[in-house]
């Protein structure tokens, strides 16, 4: 019967699915030209900027020539990085902010050439030369758009409008709880590519395979069918594929693998060429599946000792972005003695996904389908599905990958029950080799110390996902000793959240609350309940570091801090973090 409401909720549901992806994949294997560094930026609190024509970086030509504004004049910003930290007077600013780059370029014979924005937050407005490019909405997944016939052989400009104004059709909407950093937050390149070039691809093992290659290959520009060259030379590959008229290329073979696991993370040199266009890619090989009530790697058993996460810089805050904010935070996930990582509540920068390639950390990777969002807004499932899909096109060939995430703590009802749907159904058709959850907070509580997942969402996922915060929100940290729970569903539960604010240094007896002593408490309480949860498959408690949040405002504690974290915002280790520690090293010496 829940089979078929399903069914019925998706055959009323007469939205469109968004155009495939634009996005040019695996850029950091391409030739490419930085455009980071400094730009110069003119806030723009009333939102003036488009009637005033700041895209055309005007310039007074005589006296008596009047120009409201100037770049040259304004001061600088930092790109990648929020506008947020840079400025004091901005922390708390929402609006547009224009920014401008210029820089010098020549382009190759016999090439096209694209400006690539890892992320922007939010809605982006992208002009070069005066002429603009295109438009993006979301402030977590890349974008790019073709620069080839706008690009001067010399000198150019580049503008750049970025406003982080919330809204209510947006994704996520007016509230989440953490810091809204408006600007351009990751890494600005040129990537020049042939006429004809590899767009996309996915090499990963064939569903429920250990050693059956399976993909596509896309090209871009191609008029007509082309060879492709796909080549593993440590595993002995080489295949040559065939193009159809759409460019795309599919492929199906056996080759002997070693296999990427957390113990082991073998990544393979994979080449890709047709014609002038040869890319390479480090891509590991394994499988992900649910048996019942277990998530087997590889075909075996796997617990997932996790730790949630946000994008947040370790010491400095702001948005990370570098590859030094992704070892440190990537390093303090590895020393908890976790195999596992929660990107939360969006799609974290690409550093941190090849790393977490790199190191062996299996990732959970999730769009901001946050709290409650305008559910029967088919704009805002549009966003939702275009921030789904373009998560997945960045990141599909990366092994750590193995849950793409729909939401996180939605409401019960049945206009979010057929968004969410939808968003399976998208995230199953893009990419079947991974599994799909989402965090669900709703149970029903009404026996007494039992607490029963009944979020009908259950029946769509393939991994069910709970946060809970029993001692924290409600109860006390001594009532995980009483609490059951259960689930309506037999599949595997993953522990995504739970957790209590402590201020580092702030200490006192273990019912003193905002104390050290009274998150570690906690952690040892919900330690045990944990354990005696029926299928439990993970965990990841809240939260691996504290992170500034505009809801969290208790003077001297919080200070827009969210202070759940094991690691203060300056990398001081709280006494729970040893805690966790102390218990993910017991389950790995019992082999878990």
């Amino acid at each position: 019967m829940k089979r078929c409401l399903l069914v019925l909720l998706l055959a009323g549901w007469a939205y469109a699915t968004p155009a495939p992806s634009t996005l040019i994949a695996n850029v950091p294997g391409r030739t490419t030209v930085s455009l980071n560094g400094a730009w110069r930026a003119i806030v723009d609190p009333f939102d003036n900027g488009k009637s005033a024509g700041f895209f055309r970086n005007e310039k007074p030509r005589s006296k008596g020539d009047r120009v409201e504004y100037s770049f040259d004049a304004s001061p600088v910003l930092n790109v990648p990085g929020d506008w947020n930290t840079q400025r004091e007077q901005l922390m708390f600013y929402e609006g547009p902010v224009w920014y401008r780059r210029e820089f010098s370029f020549h382009k190759p014979a016999n090439t096209r050439v694209f400006v690539y924005f890892g992320g922007a937050n939010y809605q982006t407005s992208v002009y070069l030369n005066g002429e603009k490019l295109g438009e993006h909405e979301g402030g977590f997944t890349a974008f790019n758009f073709e620069a080839t016939s706008v690009l001067r052989d010399g000198e150019n400009f580049l503008i750049v409008e970025v406003s982080n104004v919330r809204r209510a059709d947006a994704v996520p909407a007016l509230k989440f709880d953490w810091w809204g950093y408006g600007g351009i937050t990751r890494d600005v390149m040129l990537v020049e590519v042939p006429t004809v070039f590899v767009q996309d691809y996915s090499v990963q093992l064939a569903r429920g395979s250990q050693n059956e290659i399976a993909g596509w290959v896309q090209l871009n520009g191609a008029q007509s069918p082309q060879k492709i060259a796909l080549e593993i030379p440590e595993a002995g590959v080489h295949e040559t594929l065939a193009t159809d008229g759409t460019g795309r290329a599919s492929f199906h073979f056996t080759a002997k693998l070693e296999l990427w696991s957390p113990a082991h993370p073998k990544l393979y040199d994979v080449i890709l060429s047709s014609g002038a266009d040869t890319i390479h890619d480090q891509i590991g090989f394994r499988t992900i599946e649910v048996q019942g009530a277990t998530i087997l790697l590889n075909g075996k058993p796997i617990f997932l000792r996790g730790i949630s996460m946000h994008e947040e810089a370790p010491f400095r805050e702001g948005r990370a972005f570098s590859r030094e904010d992704a070892q440190t935070l990537l390093g303090w996930v590895k020393d908890l003695g976790c195999n596992f990582v929660r990107f939360a509540h969006y799609p974290h920068n690409e550093n941190e996904l090849r790393l977490a390639d790199r190191m062996g950390l299996l990732v959970w990777s999730e769009i901001p389908v946050y709290w409650d969002i305008d559910w029967s807004n088919p704009a805002t499932l549009a966003s939702a599905e275009a921030q789904l899909r373009d998560m997945i096109a960045r990141d599909h060939n990366r092994a750590a990958v193995i849950l793409w995430s729909l939401s996180n703590e939605t409401p019960v009802r049945p206009d979010r029950l057929t968004f969410l749907t939808k968003l399976a159904q998208d995230a199953r058709e893009l990419d079947s080799t991974r599994l799909i959850t989402s965090a669900m907070n709703h149970v029903d509580d009404t026996a007494p110390a039992v607490r029963t997942l009944s979020d009908p969402l259950g029946e769509v996922l393939d991994v069910l996902s709970l946060n809970e915060y029993l001692g924290w929100y409600w109860g006390r940290p001594e009532d995980a000793d009483k609490m059951q729970w259960k689930s309506m569903w037999n599949k595997p539960l993953i522990v995504s959240e739970f957790g209590g604010g402590a201020q580092y240094g702030r200490h006192g007896d273990a019912d003193e609350i905002w104390t050290e002593e009274y998150q570690e408490n906690l952690f040892q309480h919900q330690l045990g309940m944990v354990e005696r949860m029926p299928n439990l498959a993970g965990l990841t408690p809240w939260v691996l570091m504290d992170f500034r949040a505009p809801a969290r405002m208790l003077p001297g504690v919080q200070d827009y801090h969210n202070r759940k974290g094991l690691i203060s915002n300056r990398g001081q280790r709280k006494l729970a973090f040893y805690t966790l520690q102390k218990f993910y090293k017991k389950l790995a010496d019992a082999g878990k």
